[in-house]
């Protein structure tokens, strides 16, 4: 067997379904002649998102596996791969060097030594008889612990070198999780149950470890509202009457009031640090983390109680201390106070929300999404920017992985390739990209694949015709030379790219475009819908 074949095999022996790729390399062709479907993109940052945005669908399971040439290739994929570190995505990279004989040449690129900072785990697979070897121990890194790319280069000696059959024997790599220490989980307990106001604070890792209804089941047990993060936005539904809604750069008016006045903060599945898509904790609280990665405690805040485990594990070991010691806490009314709260922003932002004023206010384009598409079978994934920051507050989720919020790092662009990367773990369902005109001009050549490929999805644009926010990093530029302002017509050139599409001007018709764009996805083909709206730089800070 060739060292080639040996990967593609162990891909199929391990589930494998995809291979997110631009070529050339070849375990494409080996991964096509195992049944694995190839979905080759415009451009190799889009594979890296598809990825992400698959893995972030399916909790890692199946893999995510990409795979590009050697050289220009990976060095086209590194911004991707970058935004997968940050953001904490299990994915593996798999690209093709030039081989032994050419090693040490400047103009071949080591992408093990430069990938080494936005990876886990970075190695060259040496021999073809090692293949067995390097991807049992890069498929371990990947399912243990902290979930973050691994990257393995395959020569093209390896690819060609030829072993035995006793040198193939694999077995498929079982994901290993570890629960927290018992003294740490009476500690956490004693600290949540001691607390007048608890609030609790959800990242991702909720969904990494399948944790969600053990998160309902605790805030419920403690009476604890509960809000996430924006890459934790839906692992707990937003209409429970206890859900603070989403915080980031943006948040609710909740996330705000409960975070000020609580004296305890329970972060699970988050790593706490102060991005983009986190809300800062204020000073004076009491803070409890539980992560499965030991190199997050003691970041950005001071901890006063820490958890090292598995989300799923850790919630259950809690649930498990605070009913050994009775039926949890009374609810003190809290429930009501949320409600009240939301009442309140609500009633504040509602003229935004259902503005008829033209161009289009974008928060009208969000409340018509939020109220038009079934939540419960969608998948809504935002872009980078002003889109991100009218999202998270404002569309309510209330599905378990309903929403795909990111942003630790802000890669314009991003999103399609998420959503199209969801699509693919999740083609029941619906799936919507909501980007700006900046981010579509980055890859909106993408619709194509989507076409091409057989994913009909829905990308919302949002044309300003503007880099909004912009003027206040380069105000001279701005006003002699009108450097933030753009142009272009982007359902044009969806249509010509073969999707649906529509340019809709009038606030009124928003909410029947939607429902028009949405069939055509049910029917099958690939929709983009862009609104002319105006530049509305205000925010929901929480």
């Amino acid at each position: 067997m060739k060292g080639g074949a040996a990967v593609a095999n162990i891909l199929k022996q391990e589930g494998v379904e995809y291979l997110f790729c631009f070529p050339n390399n070849p375990l494409i062709d080996a991964c096509a002649s195992v049944g694995i479907r190839p979905i080759i993109t415009r451009i190799e940052r889009t594979a890296v998102n598809m990825a992400m945005g698959y893995a972030r669908t399916n909790g890692g399971s199946p893999l995510a596996v990409c795979c590009f040439q050697g050289g220009p290739g990976i060095e086209n994929a590194y911004g991707g791969v970058a935004q997968a570190f940050a953001d904490s995505s299990p994915i593996l990279i798999l690209p093709g060097q030039a081989g032994a004989a050419r090693q040490n040449q400047p103009s071949v690129y080591d992408s093990v030594r430069h990938y080494e900072g936005v990876t886990k785990w970075s190695a060259i697979i040496n021999a073809a008889d090692r293949v067995p070897e390097m991807m049992r121990r890069g498929l371990s890194q990947l399912r243990t612990g902290s979930p973050k790319p691994v990257l393995m280069e395959v020569p093209g000696d390896v690819v060609n070198g030829e072993m035995s059959d006793e040198e193939f024997a694999y077995r498929p790599v079982q994901r290993r999780r570890s629960g927290g220490d018992p003294d740490d989980i009476r500690q956490a307990a004693s600290a949540l149950l001691a607390s007048e106001l608890p609030v609790i604070y959800a990242g991702q890792g909720i969904f990494l470890a399948d944790a969600m209804d053990e998160l309902r089941e605790l805030a419920e047990l403690i009476s604890a509202p509960v809000m996430t993060t924006t890459l934790g936005k839906s692992c707990f539904p937003e209409d429970h009457p206890l859900s603070l809604g989403a915080g980031g750069v943006s948040a609710t008016k909740m996330v705000g009031h409960f975070l000020g006045q609580c004296d305890t903060v329970f972060g699970i599945g988050t790593s706490f640090q102060k991005t983009l898509a986190s809300y800062t904790v204020p000073r004076g609280k009491v803070v409890i983390q539980s992560t499965s990665d030991a190199a997050d405690l003691d970041n950005e805040y001071a901890i006063d109680h820490a958890v090292v485990g598995d989300a799923k594990l850790v919630l259950r070991a809690l649930i498990d201390e605070v009913r050994s010691r009775g039926n949890g806490r009374a609810g003190n009314g809290i429930a009501g106070e949320v409600q009240s709260v939301k009442s309140a922003w609500l009633d504040e932002w509602m003229p935004h929300l259902t503005s008829e004023e033209t161009p289009i206010n974008p928060y009208r384009v969000v409340w018509e999404l939020r109220n038009t598409l079934d939540r419960a079978n969608a998948i809504v994934t935002h872009d980078s920017g002003n889109p991100r920051d009218q999202m998270v507050p404002f569309f309510e989720t209330i599905a378990p992985r309903g929403y795909m919020g990111w942003g630790n790092s802000t890669q314009l662009g991003t999103g399609l390739g998420l959503a199209l990367g969801a699509k693919c773990a999740a083609p029941e369902k619906m799936v919507v990209n909501v980007m700006g005109d900046t981010a579509a001009g980055t890859v909106l050549l993408d619709v194509e694949t989507a076409v091409r490929e057989r994913l009909p999805i829905l990308t919302v644009v949002l044309n300003n015709g503007a880099m909004g926010g912009y003027e206040h990093n380069i105000p001279i530029a701005v006003e002699r030379y009108r450097s933030k302002f753009l142009t272009g017509e982007y359902a044009a050139v969806a249509a010509a790219l073969g999707a649906y599409a529509e340019r809709v001007t009038d606030p009124n018709d928003v909410s029947a475009a939607i429902t028009r764009a949405t069939a055509r996805v049910e029917a099958g083909q690939t929709a983009v819908l862009e609104f002319i709206t105006k530049e509305f730089p205000v925010f929901s800070r929480g």
